[in-house]
């Protein structure tokens, strides 16, 4: 089983980025895909969730600046980051569940690397 992420980087603040989770090693399409992020010193949170029937969650910080998405055809969940600001400067990690969003990283049993997001001028 494998989660790896891409697509992190340096982006000026409203600028826009584009995660992608590429899993393998299980069936995708009934497990649940997360995005956490953690900044330095600061606890894991988490960013937003797509389920297999493609029903989204997202953390009130990124409601309408991100959008999560799903290509079940290519095992590969999607973060599209608009609109950035230096507080979105973190290490992002996607995960996977059965079924059903948590946003409690514990709650998910296959975790990526992460990639850095770095939003500064």
């Amino acid at each position: 089983v494998q989660l790896v992420e891409s697509g992190g980087g340096l982006v000026q603040p409203g600028g826009s980025l584009r995660l992608s989770c590429a899993a393998s090693g299980f069936t995708f399409g009934d497990y649940a895909v997360a995005w956490f992020r953690q900044a330095p010193g600061k606890e894991r949170e988490f960013v937003s969730g797509v389920r297999g029937d493609y029903g989204t969650v997202y953390t009130d910080s990124v409601k309408g600046r991100f959008t999560i998405s799903r290509d079940n055809a290519k095992n590969t969940g999607y973060l599209q980051m608009n609109s950035l600001k230096p507080e979105d400067t973190a290490v992002y990690y996607c995960a996977a569940r059965r079924l059903f969003i948590s946003k409690n990283v514990h709650d998910y049993v296959y975790r990526g690397q992460g990639t850095q997001v770095t939003v500064s001028s």
